[in-house]
């Protein structure tokens, strides 16, 4: 009697909840659980638009700042704007290891060589029997057991030399730029780099400097000179890159190579950007390492006859 009670119990509530439910319940719930179907909600709907704004406002830097100064004051002498794309990306050192490796393996000479034992010079007639001497066999003199004989397995010209990609060079160079600017490293001066040595040095160099005195003076001055501006070895060795060679500058940086040096841009690569702590260089110059090593900023696609030469190089601002 429990059991039937209870089940009439549950049949009324049943029906109950039938007649309770609207005719449309069953579709709402179909249309909610589809997606597309589903109107936003106004919550969703703003949130979005918001986030859409911000997109659109938000705009990346696209150009960074660079002081041009004058040498050897290094007083600002204008301001400019170079594309992060020349000296604003982010350090690879991966990129930066294949190219110091690729410079490395082209500079080895590979001249060394040995002569075979067909390549020394004298007769190739047997020294003594096969046998009956009680010694070992020989053959001829020019056998590799023989002092003055040919060497084995010795070193032969050869090129070492490896191959890398010209975009991952030409990117490995903006890269090194880069990380000196990030550092504050990257000092560039304007055309014209030279150093200025006092009016009556002239006079004094063909009457009383000499005898090594000249040099003696040129490496005190330009020390002097380092230690005023901040490039000195206390601060890491300085590196000065010119478009052509200045005697004055040069020569005096002959004289302290532990403070520094100063090259030409054809003598310049990826280590030496690197191996040194401060790199003050023309503007000119840097115009060149950019626009010479900007080969995967440069589409190849000819447009209406035209052809993409990559980002504007130090655009004037001041």
């Amino acid at each position: 009697m429990a059991s039937k009670t209870g089940m009439g119990c549950l049949r009324e509530a049943l029906a109950a909840l039938r007649l309770s439910a609207k005719p449309n319940a069953t579709r709402k719930i179909i249309a909610r659980s589809m997606a597309t179907e589903v109107s936003p909600s106004r919550d969703t709907a703003q949130s979005a638009s918001s986030t859409q704004s911000i997109m659109q406002s938000w705009a990346p830097a696209s150009t960074v700042p660079v002081t041009v100064h004058s040498f050897p004051s290094l007083e600002p002498a204008s301001l400019e704007r170079w594309s992060v794309q020349h000296l604003y990306l982010p350090l690879r050192r991966d990129i930066l290891h294949h190219a110091i490796t690729y410079e490395g393996d082209n500079t080895r000479q590979g001249t060394a060589s040995s002569k075979t034992r067909y390549e020394v010079h004298g007769s190739h007639r047997k020294i003594r029997p096969q046998k009956g001497t009680g010694r070992a066999r020989l053959g001829t003199r020019q056998s590799p057991l023989i002092r003055g004989g040919g060497k084995s397995f010795g070193p032969q010209p050869r090129d070492f030399g490896t191959k890398l990609n010209r975009k991952v060079y030409d990117k490995a160079w903006r890269t090194a730029l880069s990380y000196r600017y990030r550092r504050g490293e990257l000092i560039v001066c304007e055309d014209g780099m030279e150093l200025t040595l006092p009016a009556d040095y002239e006079m004094l160099a063909d009457r009383f400097l000499g005898d090594g005195l000249r040099e003696t003076y040129l490496q005190k001055y330009m020390t002097n000179v380092l230690q005023t501006l901040g490039l000195g070895r206390a601060d890491g060795r300085t590196l000065f890159v010119t478009g052509s060679s200045r005697e004055r500058l040069f020569e005096a940086m002959a004289q302290i190579p532990w403070e520094g040096r100063a090259l030409e841009l054809h003598d310049v690569d990826v280590k030496d950007l690197l191996e040194t702590g401060k790199v003050v260089v023309e503007r000119r110059v840097l115009k060149e390492m950019i626009e010479s090593h900007q080969s995967d900023l440069v589409s190849r696609i000819v447009v209406n006859g035209l052809r993409s030469r990559g980002p504007p190089t130090g655009e004037a601002v001041l």
